[in-house]
């Protein structure tokens, strides 16, 4: 096996796929269709011939003396602007692992999947081929939405042999493979293994989230003639909130678990100078790896932000944007990947995932584990996206460890 080969294979695809932008892979698009044929040439030089399931999804099967199969995942569409490492990286040490075991039989089948639209850039639904085959794709929540341009994602769907109402076809192809595992090499997106000096970290399991709308109601009124005494301001109450959100989530840090509350969006109405703002709406996402601690953040939540709609004679309203459960990994897995990363760097530290990944819709199906690489300053989705080489190296060359581990694992 040879690190130094995924890292040549990045670099093509990269030199093939980018401007002096960054990456341009946008999901459906022609540059898209140009990484997936690229692929499909590297993976023709093994006599291997991917399968396209009914979302889209790019299957590269590997045969074994047994129909277990090993399943490594990753996606080559990137953001406009991206970097080079983001879903590449994956499917690119996936195909290492396929030329690992080319031209002897494994003893488990080995596939590696390229999944469709992962990132959601262009028409705003992430995870959509994984969540099609997994099964949480509602078909109703997406079959509207247009891109910026206004081309329609049901056409853009149909322009790559994709038919939206037929996406869930998906399902059975996924349910007919004999899983054994799900494994993905990821690039960190944060500065944690940077801020600790670890090239690779071991990945206990996506965060659940909480997303939601707070709406602050209280008066407009003139900013000259309104004593603070007697003003209803909706956006003191707002900020008051966001202050204590950030207070719940040092809260709930702790040495071994991380999780975030965050304040992405703020309006203010009616926006003036000079007047005190009258209605006031903020975004809250919260994240955590144990469904017990978010649900304890989000009632704390609620509580912080009805106290300072008192404090500020103002009422507040909640909904709820989104929600997903935590996707914990598999033990065994997670065990695997430690063993795997330590024989390597000499140390695995475990984190959580902020990020969803494709990863998180397989947890229901198969066992599964992810592997970080180090991010340069934490940057993600940006041509500044990057690990020092030496450290891309070393993680690779774990995740094919791990990948051998996987393979050769007595269920």
């Amino acid at each position: 096996m040879s690190a130094q080969d995924v890292v040549s294979d990045l670099r093509e695809l990269a030199k093939l796929t980018s401007t002096s932008d960054g990456a341009q892979r946008l999901a459906w698009g022609p540059v898209w269709r140009d990484a997936r044929q690229w692929f499909s040439g590297k993976l023709a030089v093994m006599g291997i011939t991917p399968e396209v399931d009914a979302a889209g999804n790019s299957w590269a099967t590997l045969k074994g003396a047994s129909d277990r199969t090993v399943i490594i995942g990753g996606h080559l569409d990137s953001v406009p602007n991206g970097g080079w490492l983001d879903g590449a990286l994956g499917v690119t040490a996936g195909l290492e692992a396929l030329r690992m075991f080319s031209g002897r039989q494994p003893p488990v089948t080995i596939k590696v999947v390229d999944w469709a639209d992962e990132e959601g850039a262009r028409f705003g639904r992430s995870l959509l081929g994984s969540s099609a085959s997994s099964g949480s794709l509602n078909v109703s929540e997406v079959d509207q939405l247009a891109d910026k341009t206004g081309v329609r994602l049901v056409d853009a769907l149909r322009d790559n042999g994709v038919d939206l109402l037929r996406m869930h076809e998906s399902q059975r192809f996924l349910k007919a493979i004999n899983a054994k595992a799900y494994l993905e090499l990821h690039i960190e997106q944060g500065p944690v293994l940077e801020s600790m000096n670890k090239p690779t970290g071991v990945v206990l399991g996506t965060f659940g989230v909480e997303r939601h709308l707070l709406r602050f109601v209280g008066q407009a009124a003139h900013s000259g003639s309104t004593p603070i005494p007697m003003r209803r301001d909706a956006f003191l109450a707002a900020a008051e909130s966001a202050l204590g959100f950030r207070d719940i989530a040092r809260k709930y840090t702790t040495a071994t678990a991380r999780v975030v509350c965050t304040v992405g969006t703020v309006k203010v109405e009616p926006g003036i100078v000079t007047a005190v703002p009258g209605v006031c709406e903020i975004s809250l996402d919260q994240r955590a790896l144990d469904a017990t601690v978010l649900e304890q953040m989000l009632a704390d939540a609620r509580a912080v932000s009805s106290k300072a709609a008192r404090d500020n004679n103002v009422t507040v309203e909640w909904k709820r944007i989104w929600s997903i459960e935590p996707r914990p990994f598999h033990p065994k897995l997670i065990q695997l990947c430690t063993d795997a990363v330590r024989e390597v760097t000499g140390d695995a530290p475990l984190l959580p995932s902020g990020p969803l990944h494709d990863a998180a819709e397989m947890v229901p199906h198969m066992p599964v584990v992810m592997m970080f690489a180090f991010s340069s300053n934490g940057l993600s989705h940006c041509k500044e996206e990057d690990t020092p080489e030496p450290y891309l190296l070393k993680t690779i060359e774990a995740f094919l460890l791990l990948a051998q581990k996987t393979v050769y694992l007595a269920d």
